[in-house]
């Protein structure tokens, strides 16, 4: 499994969703892209999910989840341990 988060430093919904995501405990799963200090990443990203203008930008498996609210939700519509599994 492989869950891809793209941040910056200073991010409170970033927080959250590697909260959450330690909750479920995968955050040994997470690779993390910080876009401030990383500018090749941000380019990734926004070729990755055109139009992106938040973060974090969140992608299990390679498949797009989206921000940290999409990733609640998924948990809350019990989907997100599927993805997880």
């Amino acid at each position: 499994m492989k869950i891809e988060i793209y941040s910056k430093t200073v991010c409170p919904y970033c927080v959250k969703a590697k909260n959450l995501l330690k909750l479920k405990g995968v955050s040994d799963k997470i690779i993390e892209y910080n876009i401030e200090t990383d500018p090749a990443k941000r380019e990734e990203m926004l070729k990755r999910v055109v139009g992106a203008k938040t973060v974090p930008q969140i992608f299990i498996n390679d498949v797009l989840v989206g921000g940290y609210d999409d990733l609640a939700a998924l948990d809350s519509a019990g989907k997100l341990d599927k993805m997880l599994s």
